[in-house]
Order: C-alpha cells, then structure tokens, then sequence
C-alpha cells in the first residue's frame, strides 16, 4: 500500500484532517508530520491575541498519524472491503512544549500491539527543531460499519 493512499483512506477531511504525509511505515512503527496552518479554525479563540495549539488537536494529530494511518496500513488490504472507521479508545498524553500557527510537527509512533484490529502505540511528536512536543500512548480500534 502506498503512503498516499492511506492518507486518501481515512475518514477524516478538513478542517479536521491532520495528516499532511507519511514519511515512512513499516508493521513497527509510522513517521508521519502535519503543518499547522495560520488560519486553522481553533486559533481563533485559542487564545485571544496569542494563539496556540490545543492540546486534544495536538492529540488528535498523534492519534491520526499513530493510528488511524498505521492501523490503515496495519490492516493490509482489509480496510477496502466493507466500510470501516476508527475510534480512539484511550490516551494520555505529556504536552512539552506550545505548537503556533504555522508550525510544522512530526510524529512518530511505536507499536506496543496490533491485535483484533485494535492498536496500541507510544507516540511522540516533535516540532521543525526536533524538540519534543508532546509524547504519550493512543489506543484505538477498527471495525465494521
């Protein structure tokens, strides 16, 4: 499966697509990296006059990366037959350090395990100056609609 055609496969769009590319994948772990646009729509209250990422998006972010795109690929093929989607189960996530408009991130994440179409996965994400953002564990699963 090609790295773009998992991207195309998640049931996400924008404005709430956080997915940009995956830089590169195997069955033990995904690198992948979003920017995070000046106009995005949370930055409007977010704060006033200083904005700055929320945290859930910033989760978000690991999530469809470490996620929603590994459990794509993970699948191997069976996210094309029938109409699937994810859910996150579980997270906890440490935030390190603010993501502004117009930053770029990168997110790595591990897989703990892979089992009965549920992934585990320890993340991290990173900002353009390789300092860690965020780091954490997301949990989820695919199934069937």
């Amino acid at each position: 499966m090609k790295k773009e055609d998992i991207i195309q496969k998640l049931p996400y769009s924008k404005p709430f697509l956080f997915v940009d590319e995956i830089i590169e994948i195997d069955d033990d772990h995904i690198k992948g990296g979003y920017t995070f646009l000046n106009d995005e729509y949370f930055y409007e209250g977010h704060f006033k006059d200083n904005p700055i990422t929320p945290g859930v998006i910033l989760t978000e972010c690991m999530a469809q990366i470490g996620m929603a795109c590994f459990g794509i690929y993970l699948l191997k093929g069976k996210w094309d037959q029938g109409e699937w989607s994810v859910a996150m189960t579980s997270s906890e996530m440490n935030f390190n350090k603010p993501v502004f408009p117009g930053e770029k991130v990168i997110v790595i994440a591990d897989k703990v395990y892979f089992r009965f179409n549920k992934l585990k996965c320890n993340v991290a994400m990173y900002n353009a100056d390789d300092i860690l953002v965020a780091k954490g564990v997301v949990a989820g699963i695919a199934f069937k609609k």
